[in-house]
C-alpha cells in the first residue's frame, strides 16, 4: 500500500481533531461550533490561524499561548494525535471503502465521548443518541453487526443499564451511573451488537475498577471519589469492535475444556 494515501489521511485526521477539540469545549457548554473563533480560555485574544494548525502549531507554542505564554491543555495535541492515528488504523485496515468510513465514524464518537466526558462528566446526546440513530442506518456497510443484531444491541445495551442504574439507586439511595452511560451503550451496541456489549460492559467494569481503586489510593478519598465512566465504556467499545470474534472463540474453547 502506498504512502501517500496514509500521509492524507494522516492529516485529514488531525484537522478532524482540531475540529473534535472545538466539540468537546463547546458542545457541552452549550456555545455555537461556529462562532466566536477559537481564543485563549486565559486571555481571551483570538488565535491566529498560524498559530492553529493542528499538532504542529502546539508543538512549536510549547504548548503555551502566544499572547499570555499560559499552558494550554495538552488535550488539544492529546484529541489531534488520536484522532489521526484512529483514522490511520481504520484506512489500514479497510483501505478506501464504506467499512473505513463506518470505523472511522465509530472511533471518532468514542474520542469525542472519551474526551468530553473526562473533562465536564457529560456525554452530550448529540454523541450517543445520534451514534444510536448513524450505527443503524450505517449497518448494511457494517461488517460487525447485521441491522436486526445493532438494533438489538441498542435496545439489550441501554436497557442493561438502565436496570443496573435503577439497582445501584435503590441499594445506595443516590443516582452512580448518568443517563449519558446508558444511551452510550446503546450506541456502543449499535456498532458491536448485543455480544459488543456483554464484552464492552465487562471491560468498562475491569477497566473502571483497577482506576477506581488507583485514584481512592492517590487521593485518600474512600468510595466518595467521583470518576467519569464513559472512557472506560469507551474503551470497552473499542474492545468489542476489534476483537469480539476473537474474545467469543477464546471464550467458546475455555469452555469446552
Amino acid at each position: 500500500m502506498s504512502v501517500l494515501p496514509f500521509i492524507t489521511v494522516a492529516l485529514f485526521g488531525a484537522v478532524l481533531g482540531s475540529f473534535f477539540n472545538v466539540l468537546i469545549y463547546r458542545v457541552p457548554r452549550g456555545m455555537s461550533i461556529v462562532r466566536p473563533r477559537s481564543s485563549c480560555p486565559y486571555c481571551n485574544s483570538a488565535i491566529a490561524w498560524y498559530d492553529n494548525i493542528p499538532i504542529l502549531s502546539y508543538i512549536l507554542l510549547a504548548g503555551r499561548c502566544r499572547s499570555c505564554k499560559k499552558f494550554i491543555s495538552p488535550r488539544y495535541l492529546v484529541v489531534e494525535i488520536v484522532t489521526s492515528f484512529a483514522l490511520c488504523f481504520a484506512f489500514f485496515r479497510n483501505g478506501l471503502s464504506p467499512q473505513f468510513f463506518v470505523e472511522s465514524l465509530f472511533f471518532s464518537l468514542l474520542i469525542l465521548v472519551t474526551f468530553t466526558d473526562l473533562e465536564t462528566f457529560l456525554i452530550p446526546d448529540l454523541y450517543s443518541i445520534g451514534g444510536i440513530f448513524l450505527g443503524l442506518a450505517l449497518s448494511g456497510f457494517n461488517p460487525q453487526v447485521t441491522w436486526k443484531e445493532a438494533l438489538v444491541g441498542v435496545l439489550i445495551g441501554a436497557g442493561v443499564l438502565l436496570a443496573i442504574a435503577c439497582g445501584y439507586g435503590k441499594i445506595r439511595g443516590h443516582e452512580g451511573m448518568g443517563g449519558g452511560d446508558i444511551k452510550l451503550l446503546g450506541m456502543i451496541g449499535a456498532f458491536t451488537g448485543w455480544k459488543g456489549v456483554i464484552i464492552a460492559l465487562f471491560v468498562s467494569a475491569l477497566s473502571g475498577l483497577a482506576a477506581g481503586l488507583i485514584v481512592m489510593a492517590v487521593k485518600r478519598q474512600g468510595l466518595k471519589t467521583a470518576i467519569p465512566y464513559g472512557p472506560f465504556l469507551a474503551l470497552g467499545g473499542l474492545v468489542a469492535y476489534l476483537w469480539q470474534k476473537e474474545i467469543i472463540h477464546a471464550y467458546l474453547t475455555l469452555g469446552s475444556w
